[in-house]
Order: C-alpha cells, then structure tokens, then sequence
C-alpha cells in the first residue's frame, strides 16, 4: 500500500492523476477513489461523494479500509483495495498525515510518499486556488513541518521545481515498489 500525503499545494492530486495515466493499462497498479462528505464538484481528485449519514452507514458496514476526518470531512478508502493488494499489487491512495497510523493498522506493507514544496511555493500555489485569505495561507504554513512525524517507510518528493521533474520522481519510485513487490504464492 502507497500513501501519499502531503501539505495541500504540494501537488498530491496532480502527480498522482500524472501517474494514474502513466501507469494505466497495467494490471498490478491501482489508485484508490476515496470515499469523502464533500461535493463532487469541489475541486481536486475525483472522488466518490457521500453525505454524512452514507459515509456513517458505509464505515458501519465496513466498507472502508481505513477512514478519517480531516478539515471538518470524512476521508475513506474503500476495503476493496485489500484484494488488490493479496494479489501482489501496489494499491495508491491519497491520505492524511495525521492519518498515517490507521493506515500502518490497516496495511503493514506502507510505503509513505511525502509530496511536499518550499512554503513559499505553497503560498503561491494556494494563493492562485482563490479558496483562501492570504492570513489563512499564512497560518496554514505556520501550523507546522512539513515532514511525516512517526515510525513509517517514507520517500519526501519535493514539487517546488517542475511539474515534469516532480512526475518522472513519481514514477521511478512506484516503479521501484513495483520491482519489489513479491506475488503471492
């Protein structure tokens, strides 16, 4: 299991959608549609879309391998990612460091991948986004570090330069997983 985690302007949902393409056609890679109460026009991934009362019903009924709450949402990845992963393949989610230690419960194989940029670069980046005061940025940069905090398997890939050079990191290093993974007996 890939996590990928990471400050928001870092690029997760891009890189990932980068990836998603380059890896396409190929049978032993999967990206994870999350499972979150927020509107599915509301930017970002493409996700499936649920109120607060579906995602209750669906945690219920263990439909998730893992979930969440973060910024006032619901996060969850659907269960269904284990099957992938007894077959021997690398299953990519998008998650939450503050996350990190459901998914360690959930998936012992966790490789972390820390999408992370220079604050100046996220200050640009989230500032173009519109959704944010400028004193908001600031105090979402200055809530901490950057870095993943715990005992985890985690590759830092910084996309503070190009978007080409961030997306080529992306791949070698799922490349590389893949090279390592052992298929089942």
């Amino acid at each position: 299991m890939v996590v990928v985690v990471g400050p928001s302007g870092a690029g997760k949902d891009t890189l990932m959608n980068l990836a998603a393409r380059r890896f396409s056609g190929r049978d032993n890679v999967h990206f994870a549609r999350r499972v979150i109460t927020r509107h599915r026009n509301a930017g970002g991934e493409d996700h499936l879309s649920v109120s607060l009362e579906g995602f209750a019903a669906m945690e219920q009924s263990g439909s998730f391998a893992v979930w969440w709450e973060a910024h006032g949402l619901r996060y969850g990845i659907p269960a269904e990612v284990s099957v992938a992963l007894s077959r021997g393949h690398v299953v990519v989610a998008n998650g939450s460091r503050s996350a990190l230690h459901r998914f360690q419960a959930a998936f012992p194989r966790l490789k972390v991948i820390n999408v992370t940029a220079r604050p100046e670069v996220l200050a640009s980046r989230l500032e173009a986004r519109g959704r944010e005061t400028h004193e908001d940025i600031m105090a979402r940069l200055a809530r901490g570090p950057l870095t993943v905090r715990g005992d985890y398997d985690v590759t830092e890939l910084d996309n503070s330069g190009s978007l080409e050079e961030a997306e080529q990191k992306m791949i070698a290093i799922l490349e590389g997983l893949l090279a390592e993974v052992p298929r089942p007996q």
